[in-house]
């Protein structure tokens, strides 16, 4: 099926995905009176006094804006903020679909980070929460930072976190089925943007002790000069053992492969060097570092990508619909590590140990339980750090 063509007519059919359903109906003018003036005013004057109350008075609970500047859409890159605007309404219909959770799609004529900052702390009281997407990396970092410090609802760059916790949860199975220690790996990644750092600190976060980074210029190590400042800090959490080279010398011996990069950058040479049963991630879109049967030809245990038409696609959409239900349900202020991990674990306790294969490590990506376990781990996670508003 060419979904390109396929997606054309669906979008023009419907002229886009989204519409706005009213969650009453005006037959009467005791309704009209009830829904708006003078009716309305109760709740407005209960607002007023407690602003927690608009927690119970409006769509506030249940509502996440999807923001984007349409600087790093998919694929396709810098765009801009119309063309992001499918994207963004897809992405709004999968909260609905997946998580009953209410979004709207946000895409700003800006790029200038402090611009976004300022523009998305001024519209946050009407949202529960902020799904920043396809913003440029490195201002991502910045724009996610400081809109998590200065608002009391949860900020969550998807491209950074969405990516890094399903690819922990894939990991945690790959890793059960090869029967490896999670202490004791080699992890490789090659793509250290917004996606690729976070999966760093993720795995960090949960017990990986050995990780090399690489871009387009090799290993990264303190002894590379005209680095961005976000690699210089990837720089004392990563290459414990001072590497140098490129991403040949890094996966020698190594034991999981991760890319956030582009295609064709792995050979079967390359996985040929790696420790026995070697994990590939090849997670380029839509052309991966390397394809899944060369993979396995090359001796791959286990390998992932991000196609739907290929086993074990790592797919965002197992995390943040789950994410932002769970946070929304006990009013987080925040999405934390604890949250992040607790979401990663239920996302890969979702297949028995039993029934783990080498083409079955991971969840299809249309699997809509998944959210709701998801939802669960990340409501206990965040009661127990803390972050809550209420605990429903």
């Amino acid at each position: 099926m060419d979904f390109g063509t396929e997606a054309l007519k669906l979008h023009e059919a419907n002229k886009g995905k989204l519409a706005v359903d009213s969650k009453i109906h005006i037959k009467t003018g005791q309704d009209l009176s009830t829904a708006y003036t003078p009716g309305v005013a109760a709740p407005c004057v209960e607002i007023y006094k407690d602003k927690s109350a608009v927690w119970r008075y409006t769509a506030k609970s249940n509502l996440v804006a999807v923001v984007s500047d349409g600087s790093a859409v998919l694929g396709l890159g810098d765009i801009g903020a119309l063309a992001a605007i499918p994207v963004m309404e897809g992405k709004a219909v999968l909260f609905k679909e997946f998580a009953d959770v209410d979004a709207f799609p946000i895409c700003l004529d800006t790029k200038n980070p402090d611009e976004i900052i300022k523009i998305v702390e001024n519209i946050a009281p009407c949202f529960g929460g902020i799904n920043l997407e396809d913003i440029a990396s490195p201002k991502c970092f910045y724009i996610e930072k400081i809109l998590d410090e200065k608002l009391d609802i949860p900020v969550f760059h998807d491209d950074q976190h969405g990516t890094a916790i399903v690819v922990l949860a894939a990991l945690i199975n790959a890793l059960k089925f090869v029967k490896k220690d999670i202490a004791k790996i080699r992890v490789v990644l090659n793509g250290p943007g917004s996606a690729g750092t976070a999966i760093i600190r993720m795995l960090i976060d949960a017990g990986v002790n050995d990780i090399t980074a690489c871009d387009e210029g090799g290993i990264i190590s303190e002894k590379r000069t005209g680095l961005t400042e976000h690699k210089r800090l990837l720089c004392k959490i990563t290459n414990k053992r001072g590497l140098d080279g490129n991403l040949e010398d890094a996966l020698k011996e190594s034991d999981v492969f991760i890319g956030v990069s582009v295609a064709d950058v792995l050979s079967e040479r390359m996985i040929g060097s790696m420790a026995p049963s070697p994990v590939i991630f090849a997670m380029a879109n839509p052309n991966p570092e390397i394809s899944y049967e060369r993979a396995i030809k090359a001796g791959a245990a286990v390998v992932g990508t991000g196609r739907s038409d290929m086993p074990n696609q790592i797919n965002n959409v197992l995390a943040f619909p789950g994410i932002f239900r769970g946070a929304l349900d006990v009013g987080a202020k925040s999405i934390n590590k604890e949250m992040k991990l607790a979401a990663a674990y239920a996302i890969a306790g979702t297949i028995d140990d039993k029934k783990l294969r080498a083409d079955y490590i991971i969840p299809s990506a249309l699997d809509k339980n998944v959210a709701y376990d998801v939802a669960s781990a990340v409501k206990k996670a965040a009661i127990k750090s803390g972050v809550c508003r209420n605990e429903n």
